[in-house]
């Protein structure tokens, strides 16, 4: 029955803020912004078309930086000029309840001076990410750091103006803040590199920052969440054990959530093979219960979202399965579970709100993991050990 569900139980963060559910929409690149960033209708049409059901729906993320635009098409919040459409945009996204999360980032190396009109890519060093056609970023200098710091909490302020009820620092998918904390991407040698417990130190003075700013602006409860990978495939890179260390400091940071970015939500070690536990377990227990766990990947039936609560985990986000069917939540409250859709078709997009832009970066990145309807399909299983084409959805 749907009222066994734990998925369907509302939640209350530490801060005070009740969301309906735990089922969150994740992050999504929809790639559908006007060129400068500023949110465009059809964006705006395809959240309300997606919210509504869903305990949270966190936005495609929003650049703070001008040189941290990461691909075309993308949200920016670098500037007062922007807040107009963002309130418009939280408010899109509050259909029902809903509460509005908006992921901001900075992409590091990981953009192109194409993306950047003619502007060389910054990073914690000059290492080029290891991926075809990579650009060797320069090594931002301690002002640029500061201003950064800076440009994240300037952003927190337009989000709280703007009317969302949270934001999401994205720490995982390789952008910037994943960058300073990856000993394959932070070679320095001043206050913002060395060991693991070094490394943290952007992503906290970040935190600090857009916590301060939350302390000073909100008028309400307002909610800071922080995203990350677990590991990285380089070496040197990201291990499991680095992450740990991580998480076990970020737990005692004025931190509402960690959301932990896989392709699959139960898989198991990138770099050791011999290792069977899923991550997400690696991490509960070291989170012991200090901060709610986001768990996302390849999540799409009800059941599969009830294991992730069985296991413990406070939320679940579904985020191409909630592309197909943006009544999902209303459908399984309803006992209507056999009307979900599990496919999507190419004649149902204008419906469902996703725009050419955005079905071309899904075809393109996700191919046969979008379960097109009339084109070969995939399994989701074999993500369970490596990279997926679709980290954190």
């Amino acid at each position: 029955m749907a009222e066994d569900y734990q998925f369907l139980q509302p939640y209350t963060f530490a801060n005070g803020v009740t969301v309906k559910n735990r089922v969150v929409i994740p992050p999504m690149t929809e790639a559908s912004a006007f060129e400068e960033g500023s949110v465009t209708r059809d964006e705006l049409r395809y959240f309300r078309i997606h919210s509504g059901g869903v305990g949270m729906f966190i936005s495609p993320v929003a650049n703070v930086s001008a040189s941290g635009k990461g691909f075309e098409g993308e949200l920016s919040i670098t500037d007062d000029r922007f807040l107009p459409g963002l309130t418009k945009m939280a408010n899109a996204m509050k259909q029902d309840g809903t509460k509005a999360i908006l992921q901001i980032f900075h992409a590091g190396r990981m953009s192109n001076s194409h993306v950047l009109r003619g502007e060389q890519t910054v990073s914690a060093s000059a290492v080029a990410a290891e991926r075809p056609n990579a650009e060797t970023p320069r090594e931002l200098t301690t002002e640029e750091i500061e201003q950064i710091i800076t440009d994240f909490g300037e952003a927190t302020r337009r989000a709280i103006q703007a009317g969302f009820d949270g934001v999401e620092l994205h720490g995982a998918n390789t952008y910037l803040l994943q960058q300073f904390f990856s000993p394959h991407s932070n070679r320095r040698t001043d206050q913002w590199g060395g060991d693991v417990s070094d490394r943290m130190r952007f992503a906290l003075a970040v935190i600090d920052r857009c916590h301060e700013v939350i302390e000073k602006n909100a008028d309400r409860p307002f909610i800071l969440g922080y995203r990350l990978s677990p590991e990285e495939i380089e070496t040197p890179g990201i291990r499991m054990a680095d992450t740990l260390q991580l998480v076990d400091v970020l737990c005692g940071q004025p931190l509402d959530y960690l959301h932990i970015s896989m392709g699959y939500a139960w898989r198991t070690s990138l770099n050791d093979s011999s290792d069977q536990e899923p991550l997400i377990l690696k991490i509960k227990r070291r989170v012991a219960g200090r901060l709610p766990l986001i768990a996302v990947g390849s999540v799409e039936k009800p059941a599969d979202a009830e294991k992730v609560m069985a296991a413990g985990i406070d939320f679940v986000a579904l985020g191409r399965e909630m592309l197909r069917e943006p009544k999902w939540v209303q459908k399984v409250a309803t006992h209507d579970e056999a009307s979900i859709r599990y496919t999507i078709s190419e004649q149902d997009l204008d419906d469902l709100g996703i725009t050419p832009a955005m079905w071309n970066f899904l075809t393109v990145r996700l191919k046969s993991a979008m379960h097109i309807s009339n084109q070969p399909d995939y399994d989701k299983d074999q993500f369970d050990h490596k990279l997926a084409p679709h980290e954190g959805a």
